[in-house]
Order: structure tokens, then sequence, then C-alpha cells
């Protein structure tokens, strides 16, 4: 997922409560799905974060070389402007871009 491209507010936005129960008819439950992909998209963007600053990473580390290093500066400002894991959660699940599915109710339905 580039989560890059993603089109979503950036902002919390005031949202329609009976949305959230399509698909899983819980509200609880479609809580817990929106919980544990924002959990995905934070862990990705966390490891794309890390391995484009790493690229700047000098082994000597004095305090003329942390003003000076821009770049880096420059690459978490770009990833504090995203839109949160949540928000981009929020908008898969809307856009029904979020494969889920509840092991319990499979196991209900086959008795």
């Amino acid at each position: 997922m580039d989560f890059k491209k993603v089109r979503t507010e950036t902002t919390v936005v005031t949202r329609q409560k009976d949305q959230f129960y399509k698909g899983t008819g819980n509200i609880y439950e479609t809580v817990a799905i929106l919980t544990k992909r924002a959990n995905q998209i934070a862990s990705e963007m966390k490891e794309e974060l890390n391995k484009k600053i790493e690229e700047f990473a000098t082994n000597n580390d004095s305090l003329e070389e942390v003003f000076e290093n821009r770049e880096q500066i420059e690459i978490a400002k770009f990833y504090e402007r995203l839109p949160k894991p949540t928000l981009i959660a929020i908008h898969e699940f809307l856009n029904d871009e979020i494969y889920f599915r509840n092991p319990r109710k499979d196991v209900q339905d086959e008795f």
C-alpha cells in the first residue's frame, strides 16, 4: 500500500456512525479492524522512514553534523504532513479497501 498517494483528510472529521456498521454489523468489531489496520500502516510508515533516514546516517555524531543534516529534517517533515495511520485506515474501510474476516462467525455459520 502506498500511503503517500492516499487522498484523505489530514485532520479528524466528524463522520456518520452508520457508515461503520456496514460490512460488520457491529461497531466494536469495526473499531477492532480499524485498530489492527492502523497499526499495520504505522509500522510500514516507521520502517520506510527509518530506511530513508539511515541513508543519511554518519558514524561519528558531532553537534555540528546534527545541525547540518537538513535532508533528514526534510524527510521527517514530509512524514509528519502525511495523514495519520488511523485516518488512512478509516478511509480504506469506508471505501471497501480492507479485507477482513471473523473466524468465529465463519465457524458459527457452518453449524
